[in-house]
């Protein structure tokens, strides 16, 4: 993997199995992942390597109905996903957990285009509008992780 074109780190207040909490419901992830419009279905063994979400992305009429398939899984410090876009393309993308040392979680999201025009297509905007999208998926994360933990 080459440099990925968007890095982006956040700490949350909360802890990291808390944080990776809301990482292992599938069901989730429209309501973080910025550009994520629909969860159509999510394997019953998710989060673990080759399980898969069945999504929707982008805006309707023009949503594409896709998946994404974990690469890897290290419960709670890494999960490491293939997000499929197509005809766009495809990312890589690996989430980072680690405990700050006051409760909290240091999460860093690391996300490159893999396959597809996307990937063939890189400019410094497409960099600017991916690290913005990051920062603000990764507020949403904080969001729900805190929400979490007020529940419990």
């Amino acid at each position: 993997m080459q440099r990925p074109v968007a890095v982006v780190e956040r700490v949350i207040q909360a802890p990291p199995e808390q944080v990776f909490a809301v990482l292992k419901d599938g069901w989730t992830y429209s309501d973080w992942v910025v550009g994520t419009a629909h969860i159509r279905a999510v394997d019953p063994r998710w989060p673990e390597p080759g399980s898969r979400l069945y999504h929707k992305v982008g805006p309707w009429p023009l949503s594409v109905r896709d998946n994404s398939e974990v690469l890897a899984c290290a419960e709670p410090t890494e999960l490491s996903l293939r997000a499929k876009m197509w005809p766009l393309g495809e990312a890589t993308v690996v989430l980072k957990l680690s405990a700050t040392g006051d409760g909290g979680t240091r999460v860093t999201i690391a996300e490159d285009f893999a396959a597809g025009p996307l990937r063939w297509v890189r400019t410094k905007v497409n960099d600017l509008l991916l690290h913005a999208r990051n920062v603000e998926t990764l507020r949403r994360l904080g969001d729900l992780a805190v929400r979490r933990e007020a529940r419990l």
